[in-house]
C-alpha cells in the first residue's frame, strides 16, 4: 500500500520542476515539461499494481510471465489544468481508460463549482487515479474525489505536481483512504489560495491564457 503522502524526490522530476517553476519558462516549454514529469509520476503512481501470470511464448521456450491483472485501470482529468499531465501518463498507460471531472474554484469562496462529470463505467473494478497538477486549498480535490466514490469507485489515487501543506491536511482528513503523490510540498498557501512558491496558475502556463 502506498504511503498516504509520496514525495518524489528523483533527481530528473525535481530539476524539471525547477524548470516549470522559473518564470521565464516558455508555454511550450512548459507544456513539455508537463508531459516528462507526469510520466516519470506516473512510475510511481502505479506502483503495486495487482499482477498475475500468463503462459507465453519466447524465442527461446515458454514461460510464466508477469502481467498485469484485473480491469484496465482510469485516470480521471481534474480539468482544466488536469489534461496537462494526463498526456504523459497516457504514454505509458495507452491502454487506460479516462474520464473527466469539471471543476472551477469561485475566486470569492475558493470552494469548487461543478461544471462537468463522465467518467468510465466499473470505477469500483478499477484502479483510479484522479491528477491535478495543483493540490492547493484541497477543496477540488476532495470534491472530485466525493463524486468518484459516489460513481462507485473503491481504490483511488491522486497525482499532483505541487502539493500545499493544507491542501495535504485536508485530503487526508476527508480521504484518508486516498495515497497522494507529488513531486513537492510547497511553504503555504498565499491570501488568494495559490501555492508559495509554487509555480503560478499551472492551466493558465500550460495554455498560455494569461
Amino acid at each position: 500500500m502506498l504511503d498516504h503522502l509520496t514525495v518524489v524526490k528523483h533527481p530528473l522530476v525535481q530539476h524539471k520542476l525547477t524548470i516549470m517553476r522559473d518564470k521565464e519558462t516558455s508555454t511550450a516549454g512548459f507544456r513539455q515539461l508537463l508531459r516528462e514529469i507526469s510520466l516519470l509520476l506516473a512510475y510511481e503512481v502505479t506502483r503495486e499494481l495487482d499482477m498475475t501470470e500468463k503462459t507465453i511464448e519466447t524465442p527461446m521456450q515458454p514461460m510464466q510471465a508477469p502481467t498485469l491483472d484485473g480491469k484496465k485501470l482510469a485516470l480521471i482529468s481534474i480539468l482544466r489544468a488536469g489534461n496537462g499531465l494526463m498526456d504523459g501518463i497516457l504514454e505509458l498507460i495507452p491502454s487506460a481508460r479516462v474520464g473527466f471531472v469539471g471543476l472551477y474554484r469561485d475566486e470569492e469562496t475558493l470552494e469548487p463549482v461543478e461544471y462537468y462529470f463522465k467518467v468510465p463505467e466499473d470505477l469500483g473494478d478499477r484502479l483510479v487515479i484522479a491528477v491535478d497538477p495543483m493540490l492547493a486549498t484541497g477543496n477540488s480535490s476532495v470534491a472530485a474525489i466525493d463524486k468518484l466514490k459516489e460513481a462507485g469507485a473503491k481504490n483511488i489515487r491522486f497525482l499532483c505536481l505541487l502539493a500545499a501543506p493544507e491542501g495535504v491536511k485536508r485530503m487526508k482528513e476527508a480521504h484518508p483512504d486516498v495515497p497522494i503523490v507529488t513531486a513537492a510540498v510547497d511553504e503555504k498557501l498565499n491570501e488568494h489560495g495559490y501555492i508559495v512558491p509554487g509555480l503560478g496558475d499551472a492551466g493558465d502556463r500550460m495554455f498560455g491564457t494569461k
